[in-house]
């Protein structure tokens, strides 16, 4: 999981979680919300794009609104590979996280969006921290993120990091 390649889908500012997922899907299976992702916001037509691997690109404050945990968890079972926005709401990114759902920021969003035409690819180096558009191979700085978190997204998740870390102890 060290580099994620895709197709990118650009988004503004304030995307919210009812945006994300519709408040009436939050009983739906996580299989379901696949189909549902994404549907209040610019591209209504996401479930029907996406491919697993895709990355979003978004403005400020990304996964506002509510907490609910199905916003990450539908973006993730649709198979999008990264967030990259300019901020995300505090609730939303730890959520993200804590199911292996990569969310980095980065400044130079304003740029790529500039930049990049309709089914441009990126490739993502989450060690590296570098965004390299693959038609241009122009390429951007991820801001860093803590150790702990790749350490986190690494594993797939925090439970999938404490299993680990159990395990490494012998405990199970």
């Amino acid at each position: 999981m060290d580099k994620i390649k895709g197709k990118a889908f650009m988004l503004n500012e304030n995307v919210d979680t009812d945006q994300i997922l519709p408040g009436y899907a939050m009983s739906y299976p996580v299989e379901e919300l696949k189909k549902v992702t994404l549907r209040g916001s610019i591209i209504p037509d996401f479930p029907e794009k996406i491919q697993p691997g895709d990355i979003i690109f978004a403005d400020d404050n990304f996964g506002c609104g509510s907490s609910r945990e199905q916003a990450p968890v539908a973006l993730k079972s649709s198979g999008v590979g990264i967030i990259i926005a300019k901020s995300f709401a505090r609730i939303f990114r730890r959520n993200a996280i804590n199911i292996g759902l990569p969310v980095m920021t980065c400044e130079y969003i304003e740029e790529i969006k500039n930049e990049a035409k309709e089914n441009d690819e990126f490739e993502i180096d989450l060690v590296k921290g570098i965004i390299t558009n693959l038609r241009t191979q122009n390429q951007y700085r991820l801001n860093q993120v803590s150790e702990t978190t790749l350490e986190t997204l690494k594993a797939g998740g925090l439970i999938n990091k404490v299993k680990q870390k159990l395990t490494e102890r012998g405990a199970i």
